[in-house]
């Protein structure tokens, strides 16, 4: 039995992203805060904190030491923290006089952020290279689709043509923007976490800044300003970014939802799912995934930004907080990634029946186009008044806006040219090319 579709056999291949799972199940973790212990050693022996022997033993027992977390389970629900009893299990494991050298000087919290921040290095990696892939598919599609014209949609309403490149366009120039703000909060966000007890690191004396130099080159982190165990604002800024990922992929699943219902049928996402017992049903599964995943985060982050509230130096109950969601919102921002770049290359764009559409309102949306056409001759408000009668007559005679007008008016307008949905895309084109350049020059740096 599961708690969560992110981890269960029956869910998993629906919710879970395996490769970004991968970093926060409990060996991950145990890897990466033994990691964290080995280098801790190095340090402390380069600055002549501990002998040199004992941290060759205390590095080749954590390079080979495995233990099973449930092992650990008990004191970690003691502790409220699964270092002690991981510390505990290690020095049993080195052994002699080398034992009482392991986590020498250091606390539970610096083990646990730095472990995390190595696996969200990691994680970004991934996330980061996702986007990329993502972003080349729709740069593609705007591209390839730059005179594709179609409805453009305003509260659910037709309003005036777009082309389906801008669309692509659209959900491709988000991606581009998050991708910086991840990259530039990365380093404030993977940074080395090292204050000892209460922040002060009092307890290696006098060197303790030797060694924290020295545990930040092991790992290849930076050093911050200041122990930062009661200061989330980074991670919650992550997890910010990470949840306006996934909004923006939700907005495009969303647009892709409705753009494949079967009265609209311009895009169909993805593979489609099938139906118990409708056979004739091919559901847009991947993009209602992502708007799930979207509105999921968006609550997520809401529980998340209250782990910044720590008491003082440090507070567990905060701290405990970004456990149960931080993870959550990691691989959920994956999973959506995962989705997006499985489904986006192989989008079928029904151009036909976008072409068919753009008849659906029999000229009517192009009334602010013949508006505009018609107040260069006749000021703009006769224009609005004119035109308002010509749809009131198309509706009664069910004929078309462009058929009504030239028997309303004398006004030399090429109609022929106003009438065309593909003469009244505007700067679509322009704005295609600065979010294709836009991207080109962000994914290059």
């Amino acid at each position: 039995m599961t708690i969560s579709p992110f981890d269960s056999a029956l869910l998993g291949d629906l919710f879970s992203d395996p490769e970004i799972a991968a970093l926060f199940d409990d060996k991950a973790q145990i890897a990466s805060m033994l990691l964290v212990e080995s280098a801790l050693a190095a340090a402390e022996a380069r600055a002549g904190v501990i002998p040199e022997q004992s941290a060759v033993r205390i590095a080749e027992v954590c390079r080979d030491f495995n233990p099973d977390p449930a092992s650990l389970a008990a004191g970690t629900a003691s502790a409220g923290v699964p270092v002690p009893a991981l510390v505990k299990a290690l020095k049993a494991e080195i052994g002699g006089e080398d034992a009482r050298f392991a986590h020498f000087g250091a606390t539970s919290q610096d083990v646990v952020d730095t472990a995390l921040v190595l696996r969200l290095r990691e994680a970004i990696g991934i996330i980061r290279r996702r986007i990329r892939k993502l972003a080349k598919s729709l740069g593609a599609h705007a591209d390839a689709h730059r005179a594709t014209v179609m409805i453009g949609r305003t509260r659910s309403q037709q309003a005036v043509p777009t082309t389906f490149g801008l669309k692509a366009a659209g959900w491709l120039a988000p991606l581009a923007r998050i991708d910086r703000r991840i990259e530039s909060l990365s380093s404030d966000l993977l940074r080395l976490s090292f204050g000892g007890a209460a922040g002060t690191l009092a307890s290696i004396g006098a060197k303790a800044i030797d060694v924290e130099s020295n545990l930040a080159e092991e790992l290849d982190l930076p050093v911050a300003d200041m122990p930062w165990h009661a200061q989330r604002d980074v991670l919650v800024d992550f997890a910010s970014q990470l949840t306006a990922l996934t909004g923006a992929l939700g907005k495009m699943g969303q647009d892709l939802v409705l753009l494949a219902q079967s009265e609209i049928a311009e895009v169909q996402p993805g593979k489609g799912g099938g139906s118990s017992t409708m056979p004739h049903k091919s559901n847009p599964v991947q993009a209602e995934m992502l708007v799930t995943l979207a509105r999921f985060n968006a609550g997520q982050l809401g529980v998340f930004s209250q782990s910044q509230l720590h008491d003082h130096e440090r507070c567990g109950s905060s701290w405990l907080l970004e456990w149960l969601t931080l993870p959550q919102i990691i691989i959920a921002a994956g999973t959506a990634l995962a989705q997006a770049v499985d489904m986006v290359p192989d989008l079928k764009i029904n151009t036909n029946r976008m072409t068919e559409n753009l008849e659906l309102s029999r000229g009517a949306m192009l009334a602010e186009a013949a508006t505009f056409a018609l107040a260069d001759h006749l000021g703009r408000d006769a224009a609005d008044k004119l035109v308002k009668e010509a749809i009131a007559k198309s509706a009664a005679n069910g004929s078309n806006l462009f058929d009504e007008l030239p028997g309303l008016t004398d006004a030399p307008v090429d109609w022929a040219h106003v009438r065309s949905p593909a003469n009244y895309v505007g700067q679509s084109d322009l704005f295609i090319d600065r979010v294709l350049g836009a991207a080109k020059r962000g994914f290059r740096e």
